[in-house]
């Protein structure tokens, strides 16, 4: 289009400004975070309100929707605030007032609803056309003395009406019902509070404007929630209240009680604020079905109007305390993060507790400044009115006369304020004034209510000339709300007695897990197997499904914490106790929400981090003959999900895993009988996710079985076990050192009768041997039951496997004191 076209102005090109993209995005993105901070997601500090909170009870205020009057639709409510002062959608103003009216979300809720306004179960409310709802009486509190002129108002998003920018706000509503709320680029989440406590503090802070954050605590030990609960230890309450920040620990209130059945049930009461009483149910019931919680007999929710009644029955055999204690780290306990931020003249400020009742205090002395000069202005303007009053009383014959001479009205004005020197506003109220108030009795009540307007006024002067009267004012005020409204705490707090953890509830005992190829896992206590002679069938071990066979067998302490190595190199990370206690002939659990195993994926060495000093290496020897040190403290953080140990070539699998020293030699055994010793150092240190270095050269078909380190001066023996349940000792110091990367020596024959090698054990004269077969046999036996013998021999039966069945795994045990061993 020309320039010179009509339809373009004549400067248009003049009023076309350059601005740098970046530029302008950086400044809208600005004022749009501005407004969403002011706006919309965070609370004043004066009155505890976010904007959608003060329009609400206003519209409602307006409307005349009191705690005396009837209750009103929701959807009326909601419809005169969105058309009148918030136009920003129905649902979000609807959601605001069902929340003012929950008493389990609010302290002190300041909407009276009727109808369904959602429970503590996380259902929805009824629709706003079927709910009603007026104004709770603690509510008009935060609007008292709004027409007096105590707060400023400004235009609505139209200009049409005027609504407040802030509310006088008779006690700190901020820190009584807490506020929640995102910004952009902030959050806040004050908690409450205990409105008497509240009160206490403020009126403490009055009178000792010095005072600290801990004197104040002596008034508010700690949030109140409305749902009731503990909050676990002081520090953090401490923390939260000087610094404005903090995380506390809110545990559930419960007790353990005796059922019909005469076993435990553990029944939950009160839980923590925001927590949804039917998703913890459902997930306390994920945990029983998964196996992960184990001892629940049965689950109900026997919760009604009175209160909350959650069952968690036991079975006779459970372990209350275990059970307890999960349910705690699980469940019962949830983290509530204080973050006391709230619009400071317009600007969001972190603030400790100090702070709050200190800003509070400052409105609600410019609140009660304003409410006295606005009394004290309609104050004056009576007894200017009364003292005209009274004066034409003493005049009343030439007053009336005056009148009577007038022509209208006017000159009866006018007659006055000439003959007698009355104001304007005198004359004008003693024109409208009834022969009926001339008499004695009515003169009486004007000299009365004379007498207390100027009283009055001389109180409201004090007020306004003495800061310390007006504080006096604000005292007694608060003293007075205090009496109607504040209730009991409801929110105890406990002192923390240390973290109390199933390992400190769990007797230590030495136990045999097993897991099998379809990742069935359990653990047995040792004792539960009896040391026999070697050359026996042993006993049941697992009750294995049909097709299935055991693929790991390991001892463990009930205390340890064990680092996993799987055969793809992942390690993952194991606490025993966690493994399921089982019978010895059960087939076990599954190990999917314990260990997260891929198909195909199997445990072939686990090692306990109790081993581990702060020069220690994992020395990791594969299938194929690597060998890899990486230090040990590289295994400290494992995710649930595992982390990877060393990285392997395709087609091969990691075998073994030793603890060593840095000094140490290793040994490597391979299936085919043979055997290598060298220097651990010739293997260099390399990081977690390395390959390694060749470790010792295998002939075709063969494959490594096991890995050993060992000293110079070592008086233990290389345990060599078949698969056939053939096996030998023989001392580590015939095994020469050697470089790396030979063929090594031979360690034992493997022929028909003995099998390839399964594994190799280092093991002293007190050790025993733990085997299982891979069809669930498990045998015990104390490793002296073998004759120390040479290299490069057979070795002797040491356990009787059936035909078809085969060695699975074997670990060496070491018995305590009080292991005791039979025939």
């Amino acid at each position: 289009m020309s320039s010179d076209s009509p339809d373009v102005p004549d400067d248009v090109a003049q009023r076309v400004k350059n601005v740098r993209v970046e530029e302008e995005m950086e400044q809208s993105y600005i004022d749009y975070a501005m407004s969403v901070i002011a706006g919309r997601a965070l609370p004043d500090v004066r009155d505890g309100l976010k904007p959608v909170h003060r329009r609400i009870l206003y519209a409602m205020h307006e409307a005349g929707v009191s705690s005396g009057s009837a209750h009103r639709k929701s959807s009326s409510i909601v419809g005169e605030t969105m058309g009148d002062y918030h136009p920003h959608g129905d649902s979000a103003i609807y959601d605001t007032l069902v929340r003012m009216a929950q008493p389990f979300s609010m302290r002190e809720p300041l909407v009276d609803g009727q109808g369904n306004f959602g429970s503590i179960d996380g259902d929805p409310p009824a629709a706003m056309r079927y709910t009603e709802a007026r104004m709770a009486p603690i509510a008009e509190e935060l609007l008292s003395d709004i027409d007096m002129d105590t707060v400023d108002f400004e235009g609505n998003y139209d200009g049409r009406l005027e609504e407040p920018s802030v509310l006088p706000a008779a006690f700190p509503n901020l820190l009584v019902n807490g506020s929640s709320g995102i910004a952009v680029g902030m959050s806040t989440n004050v908690p409450p509070h205990n409105l008497g406590e509240v009160i206490d503090a403020t009126i403490h802070l009055i009178e000792n404007p010095d005072c600290s954050i801990p004197d104040l605590m002596e008034h508010v030990p700690a949030p109140d929630f409305p749902t009731g609960a503990n909050i676990v230890g002081r520090n953090a309450i401490r923390k939260a209240y000087q610094t404005g920040r903090g995380r506390l620990r809110v545990r559930a209130e419960y007790h353990v009680e005796e059922n019909d059945r005469g076993s435990d049930s553990i029944v939950i009461t009160e839980l923590p604020y925001q927590q949804n009483k039917s998703r913890l149910v459902e997930r306390i019931a994920e945990d029983v079905n998964d196996g992960s919680l184990e001892g629940v007999r049965d689950l109900r929710d026997e919760s009604d109007r009175d209160g909350i009644r959650v069952v968690v029955e036991l079975k006779s055999n459970a372990n209350t305390d275990i059970v307890e204690n999960h349910l705690l780290e699980s469940h019962l306990e949830r983290t509530f993060g204080v973050i006391n931020l709230a619009l400071v003249d317009g600007q969001p400020e972190v603030l400790s507790l100090k702070e709050l009742l200190e800003h509070y205090l400052e409105h609600r002395k410019e609140v009660v400044r304003r409410r006295s000069e606005h009394e004290l202005a309609e104050a004056e303007d009576r007894a200017h009115i009364l003292e005209g009053r009274l004066r034409a009383l003493e005049n009343a014959e030439s007053v009336v006369e005056a009148i009577r001479d007038a022509e209208d009205r006017d000159a009866a004005r006018a007659a006055l304020r000439d003959d007698f020197d009355f104001s304007e506003s005198q004359a004008e109220h003693i024109v409208r004034m009834q022969l009926g108030s001339l008499t004695s009795m009515e003169a009486a009540e004007i000299e009365s209510e004379y007498e207390d307007v100027t009283a009055r006024i001389k109180r409201l002067e004090e007020i306004l000339a003495d800061e310390s009267e007006l504080l006096g004012v604000i005292k007694e005020e608060l003293r007075e709300l205090k009496e109607e409204y504040a209730s009991e705490r409801r929110t105890r707090v406990i002192e923390s007695t240390g973290e109390v953890t199933d390992e400190d509830l769990i007797p230590e005992e030495d136990v045999v897990v097993v897991l099998s190829e379809e990742d069935y896992i359990k653990r047995v206590p040792t004792e539960t197997f009896s040391v026999q002679h070697r050359g026996g069938k042993g006993v049941i071990g697992s009750d294995l499904k049909e097709g299935d066979r055991v693929s790991t067998v390991f001892t463990a302490s009930t205390h340890d914490y064990l680092l996993c190595f799987t055969n793809q190199g992942q390690v993952y990370q194991l606490k025993t106790y966690e493994i399921p206690e089982m019978s010895r002939t059960a087939r076990g659990k599954s190990a999917v929400n314990l260990l997260d195993l891929d198909d195909g994926e199997e445990l072939t060495a686990v090692v306990n981090t109790d081993d581990f000093g702060e020069e220690e290496f994992l020395t990791m020897v594969t299938r194929n003959g690597t060998v890899k040190r990486t230090p040990a403290t590289e295994y400290e953080d494992v995710l649930s999900t595992g982390i990877i140990g060393i990285r392997l070539e395709h087609g091969d699998e990691l075998v073994d895993v030793e603890v060593t020293d840095g000094e140490s030699d290793l040994v490597i055994a391979s299936a085919h009988g043979m055997a290598i010793r060298f220097d651990e150092s010739e293997a260099r240190s390399t990081g977690r996710a390395t390959k390694g270095v060749n470790g010792i050269k295998l002939r075709d078909g063969d494959t490594v079985a096991g890995l050993v380190a060992t000293h110079e001066g070592d008086e233990r023996a290389l345990f060599t076990v078949t698969e056939n349940g053939y096996g030998k000792r023989t001392p580590l110091s015939e095994y020469r050192p050697q470089s790396r990367y030979g063929y090594g020596l031979t360690d034992i024959k493997t022929e028909e009768r003995n099998g390839n090698v399964v594994t190799v054990k280092a093991v002293s004269e007190a050790d025993q041997l733990i085997a299982m077969s891979q069809g669930g046999q498990i045998m015990r036996t104390a490793a002296s039951e073998v004759s120390t013998v040479g290299r490069n021999t057979k070795g002797v039966k040491i356990m009787d496997v059936e035909d078809g069945d085969h060695v699975a795994s074997v670990d060496v045990y070491t018995p305590g004191d009080a292991d005791e061993s039979d025939d």
